[in-house]
């Protein structure tokens, strides 16, 4: 079956009839007579002649420049990225729903595969301040029984798997742990989300180093007294990866007066007094 409902739609194009126009050729005769008598009766403009508005003064140049002018920040660029990243995943969702409704399976898998192939897409975070990593000031107070689920159902797909499988599966395990972050941000277990993000975009399926840190810092700053070696775990990425010496100092510093275990403990204290030595 054609695309195209009638004969008549597949002459047009943007709505133009595509059948050529037929001139007569007395018309294109003296058409050519015309352009000829212009071209040689008119002299050309010397720059002294030139209309006054063809000159740009200062304002029309600022003007022009004020237009073209890059944004002085990235804010507005990566917010109309991330809409755009959620309305194609949102739009493809809907799409797998409908031809599941339907019962047409040849587009229903073809929903599905695109689906897959956004997800295992690299998608960095150019700024972790926009719409990425929430602030330090939430606090992980609220037993909320959906935000439990959530993260129980993320912990299924965590680590699992191998290969294709292995990155989906972390893929799946960021989507639930963010779903918590965006729905339930004063659940008791944002603490443990934030930690386990960490571990997700520090592994080989993401090797984002700078939004791991951040999330480690976040899994002590929701919850005093938490996960222990998160400040461990962030000043190693600042150490080793970020080449951030000055934060790793201090979050190595902070890591010492606060953990309790001997082995970590004595860890950060090498790894500080190395720092120490090479400035």
């Amino acid at each position: 079956m054609s695309i195209w409902p009638d004969n008549q739609t597949q002459g047009l194009v943007r709505g133009y009839p595509m059948t050529p126009l037929r001139v007569p050729k007395a018309a294109c005769w003296l058409l050519g007579v015309a352009v000829l008598l212009i071209a040689t009766t008119i002299p050309p403009l010397l720059p002294s002649q030139a209309p006054a508005n063809a000159a740009e003064g200062p304002q029309t140049k600022a003007a022009e420049e004020k237009k073209t002018a890059p944004p002085a920040s990235d804010v507005e660029l990566v917010e109309r990225l991330h809409a755009a990243r959620k309305e194609y995943e949102n739009s493809l969702k809907a799409l797998y729903e409908h031809y599941a409704r339907v019962g047409d399976r040849q587009r229903l898998k073809w929903a599905e595969e695109e689906l897959l192939g956004y997800h295992l897409l690299f998608k960095p975070s150019y700024n972790l301040d926009v719409k990425d990593v929430p602030p330090p000031t939430l606090k992980a107070e609220v037993n909320i029984p959906a935000a439990n689920e959530l993260y129980r159902a993320a912990m299924e797909y965590k680590g699992k798997g191998f290969g294709t499988d292995y990155v989906l599966n972390q893929r799946r395990a960021e989507i639930l742990l963010r779903e918590i972050l965006e729905k339930y941000p004063n659940s008791d277990k944002i603490a443990d989300v934030a930690y386990q993000l960490g571990d997700l975009y520090e592994s080989r399926a993401f090797r984002q180093y700078d939004r791991a840190a951040r999330y480690f810092e976040r899994a002590y700053q929701w919850m005093k007294g938490g996960r222990t070696d998160a400040r461990l775990r962030a000043a190693i990425i600042y150490d080793r990866y970020l080449n951030d010496k000055t934060k790793a100092i201090e979050l190595y510093r902070e890591h010492i007066a606060h953990d309790t275990d001997p082995e970590r403990i004595r860890q950060a204290e090498r790894r500080l007094a190395e720092l120490l030595n090479q400035k």
